[in-house]
């Protein structure tokens, strides 16, 4: 199965779908009749009326490999020792600043961030770099066993993810910090510039901040504003237009606050 191209969505998936019609109905609409040989081999593809485009059976919610894939404490990765095939270092013009631990992501995210990075700087919310990126299942062990040990159970796993559970291990998944603003993986990052200028254009470049304040409830994890999750422009942007802020609610899935 090629990496992010999954067929089919959850039957029991909301179905907010975006604006598309292939070219051949809109024609027939206008009674323009049928095309024929070239012209008509040209009209097959669906042409997307309105941009970004979104639909929802592109990918599925299910599978590891998908763009799309919601994990939490309810929904494990399909393959609990899942590798992306396509991980690698974001192409920044300045990678000792962006990237200095020369972390890895799936390449569409990679290649996203770059764009999201660069609109940022240029904005005026600062150099936001990389503090943590793709993680495999056994790395994951580690962070979450360190978490527990040092703040308990309950709210070790309020942070980090069990193995297997973890959205660093899809390679979609960016934790970010900002030079010179202080608040590093810490709930006040959300105040600072680059905070506040994800939170308002992440979905832009098709990040979302994936655990939001307020729906810890349904997330499991404690409000996390440097926690960004790459679902494409498409999905981000039919999310925030439709007013959800969290994938659970989007894809009408139950509330995953616990194990």
């Amino acid at each position: 199965m090629p990496l992010f191209s999954s067929e089919n969505v959850r039957p029991n998936a909301r179905r907010r779908c975006g604006a598309a019609i292939s070219l051949l109905a809109i024609l027939s609409l206008l009674g323009v009749g049928t095309l024929s040989g070239a012209q008509a081999a040209v009209a097959q593809p669906a042409l997307c009326i309105a941009e970004p485009c979104f639909e929802p059976d592109d990918y599925s919610i299910d599978e590891a490999d998908s763009l799309w894939v919601v994990v939490n404490k309810q929904r494990p990765l399909s393959n609990l020792k899942y590798l992306p095939a396509n991980l690698v270092k974001p192409a920044f013009a300045k990678p000792r600043t962006n990237n200095p631990y020369g972390l890895v992501l799936a390449k569409p995210a990679a290649d996203a961030f770059v764009g999201l990075v660069a609109a940022a700087k240029k904005a005026g919310a600062g150099d936001i770099f990389m503090q943590s990126a793709y993680r495999s299942y056994n790395y994951q062990v580690s962070v979450h066993s360190s978490a527990v040990a040092r703040l308990g159970l309950k709210a070790g796993e309020a942070l980090a993810a069990r193995p297997g559970h973890s959205e660093h291990q899809t390679g979609l998944a960016v934790d970010v910090a900002a030079v010179g603003q202080g608040c590093t993986i810490q709930v006040c990052f959300g105040t600072t510039r680059a905070g506040r200028y994800l939170a308002k254009y992440a979905y832009k470049y098709g990040f979302i901040i994936r655990y939001p304040n307020g729906k810890t409830s349904i997330t499991g994890y404690q409000y996390e504003p440097w926690h960004l999750r790459y679902v494409g422009v498409g999905l981000a942007t039919e999310m925030r237009s439709q007013g959800f802020s969290v994938l659970e609610d989007f894809w009408a899935l139950e509330p995953a606050p616990n194990y």
